[in-house]
């Protein structure tokens, strides 16, 4: 029998949507002079963790949240200075182009969200929230009437053969009146959650995007605190959604990164290298020169919009930030939005709460989002990124027409990553050039800088619905696609003995990023999540 602890609200993610709704609840409690326990669940071994953005910030929602921010000791002090766009045509040249307004950034600033992430929990513990790094949120808890009744943290010091080892700790079970589901994207239980109560009926798809980043210390001319860089074109084909950022951050820091949607055709690409060949571009090249490299790291991002996202209400649970879908794919940007979310549930969840209520399903959530100023945003732009499906031409017309000219009253829908793979026969594969350790690097390497720390004697996170797929399809079919989309080499095509092709799994190697979940052409990849306070340990991202 495991232990049990209740709440009044579980939040499952320290990120900003998770803490910006534990900060309002307790904001609004405090405001009525009600108690109201809630309880924030991180997988991390610390808050700020597992973190991971470009990150450039529009303070919309945290001026709301903590109007007074900027003296509380915000992490949150490099203003956007230059905003500059720039098409490359091929691995020599490039256009500067007129920043689409969407993309503009004035009054926002450039963050390191890990950091931003840490601040907000210190601001939500001086509230009275409770929040335990570590703990790994690995079942969802239902009551006898299907109802959410929270989760159960996953067993510390299970063997790789399944046994308890001897420093064996049992999960423990966390109950609360309403489960805030704030995992961020492609969050596992979330991922429960949508189809246990079939969140996603009549939703078009859901899809993704890539992302790979670095931070560089730089001893540049070429470097100035507050300037931004977004670039679109080489070295991707036209056919292939993405692009770059490069943003200047404090005392010499540069963050930079490439995005890949999933929904590429080719199987032999790889984001990771993408971006190492990216940064060999004569227009990015001299401001990394001489710079080193310090922090290396990879996350997935939600890209569908208002058209993919789900149901946000369940019987004892809601959907917020990522989890949610709550991406501006047009902007780049979604931590205004997630927090957005975060603090609309908290005052949906209060209200419930005031009125008597205790479980059961807060509908006024996505009522109340939808009438936000969030969700108005994101429905302007949800036909921007359904309109890359033809290509980096049509879709640049397409985001020039709704943003300038007129609206359009329909709505495209989204596909499935996952179905968009082609066999890897009908492609050349792309060859790409062997790292030079200088500006350049390879996965090993890079992993090693995101501080990456998985129990070994622990079984693999990552799991094979079907063992005989990973060689019968993906292999045989796909050219084993995984070994490429994947950032941080988890997968490896290895031969027996007999020479007979098998697929290894480094799972202590993994970034969290989800990837291959979404990704896998046959959906056969299970992430799961590890011993609470494994994967990466970001810093700076």
């Amino acid at each position: 029998m495991r232990e049990s602890m209740q709440y009044d609200v579980l939040i499952v993610g320290a990120g900003p949507a998770g803490l910006a709704c534990a900060i309002r609840l307790k904001q609004l409690a405090e405001a009525e002079g009600k108690t109201l326990s809630v309880c924030v669940l991180e997988k991390g071994a610390a808050v700020g963790a597992h973190l991971l953005s470009g990150a450039v910030l529009e303070t919309r929602a945290l001026d709301e949240l903590l109007p007074n921010w900027q003296s509380m000791g915000a992490p949150i002090d490099t203003a956007v200075t230059t905003d500059d766009f720039q098409y490359l045509y091929n691995d020599q040249k490039g256009l500067k182009l007129p920043t689409p307004k969407l993309m503009k950034n004035d009054g926002n600033y450039i963050v390191s969200l890990s950091e931003l992430g840490r601040w907000l929990a210190t601001q939500a513990e001086a509230l009275g929230v409770e929040i335990f790094a570590g703990f790994a949120a690995s079942e969802i808890l239902y009551h006898a009437d299907g109802a959410v009744k929270g989760v159960a943290t996953g067993d510390m010091g299970i063997q790789k053969n399944g046994e308890k080892g001897d420093n064996y700790t049992q999960g423990v079970e966390i109950h609360a009146h309403q489960t805030v589901f704030a995992e961020g994207c492609r969050g596992s239980l979330s991922k429960q959650l949508i189809a246990q109560f079939d969140l996603q009926k009549d939703k078009s798809p859901q899809t993704y995007a890539l992302g790979v980043k670095e931070i560089w210390q730089v001893e540049s001319p070429h470097y100035s605190a507050g300037q931004m860089l977004h670039t679109v074109g080489w070295p991707l084909k036209n056919n292939t959604y993405g692009g770059s950022f490069v943003y200047h951050m404090a005392n010499n820091k540069v963050a930079i990164g490439f995005v890949v949607g999933l929904d590429y055709q080719n199987p032999t690409l790889s984001p990771f290298h993408e971006l190492q060949r990216f940064k060999h571009h004569p227009d990015i090249l001299p401001l990394l020169e001489g710079g080193k490299r310090l922090a290396y790291g990879a996350k997935t991002l939600v890209e569908g919009g208002v058209q993919s996202m789900p149901k946000l209400t369940a019987p004892g649970a809601v959907l917020v930030g990522d989890a949610a879908g709550t991406l501006n794919v047009a902007k780049i940007k979604g931590n205004h939005t997630a927090m957005k979310s975060g603090m609309v549930a908290a005052e949906a969840l209060f209200e419930h709460f005031n009125a008597g209520g205790t479980g059961g399903e807060v509908v006024a959530y996505e009522v109340n989002f939808k009438s936000s100023w969030a969700y108005k945003e994101l429905y302007q732009v949800r036909n921007i990124r359904p309109g890359f499906k033809h290509g980096l031409i049509l879709g640049a017309l397409n985001a020039f027409k709704e943003m300038y000219l007129w609206p359009a009253r329909r709505t495209l829908k989204n596909h499935a990553d996952h179905a968009q793979l082609k066999p890897v026969g009908k492609f050349k594969p792309i060859a790409y050039p062997k790292p030079d350790g200088e500006i350049s690097f390879d996965k090993p390497s890079s992993v090693y800088l995101s501080n990456t720390y998985h129990e070994e004697n622990q079984p693999a996170h990552l799991k094979l619905k079907d063992e005989a797929a990973a060689i019968d399809v993906n292999l045989n079919q796909f050219g084993a696609p995984e070994t490429h989309y994947c950032p941080a080499g988890v997968y490896e095509i290895l031969k027996t003995e007999d020479g007979l092709p098998f697929l290894q799994i480094n799972a202590q190697n993994c970034l969290h990023c989800k990837a291959c979940d979404i990704k896998d052409p046959t959906q056969n990849i299970n992430w799961q999540t590890p011993e609470g306070g494994g994967g990466p340990n970001y810093t700076d991202m």
